[in-house]
């Protein structure tokens, strides 16, 4: 890698030369998203690190994909502690909603705790 910057000209001023690698184009989940606001409002140096370096894209990318296999994984046994079996889904279909909301809800508690807002 060279090191050396190269100017150009502009007007009066001299601008670097700057350019990124080519980053995937894969968009962003709903936990990459959260996890890059929370870095931009709350942790504004390691944002910028992160950025300039170009590990920014990458690790909201491994964010959103290990907080939705977290999710996959916790949802069933957070239903199963709860009761909310498919007895009780053809029983009390309602209930079971009801039950099956307070276990995502949770669950996002728990993901946004230990992974986007630490």
């Amino acid at each position: 890698m060279n090191n050396t910057l190269t100017y150009r000209q502009n007007g009066d001023y001299l601008i670097p030369n700057l350019e990124l690698s080519e980053q995937p184009v894969k968009p962003l989940g709903k936990y990459g998203r959260m996890r890059k606001t929370y870095l931009k409002e709350h942790r504004p140096i390691l944002y910028s690190q992160m950025l300039l370096s170009e590990k920014l894209y990458p690790h909201l990318l491994e964010i959103d994909e290990t907080a939705n296999s977290r999710l996959e994984q916790m949802i069933p046994e957070l239903a199963k502690a709860a009761g909310a079996t498919e007895a009780l889904k053809a029983s009390d279909p309602m209930r079971w909603v009801g039950l099956m909301n307070n276990c995502k809800a949770q669950a996002e508690e728990v993901i946004l705790a230990e992974l986007i807002n630490n």
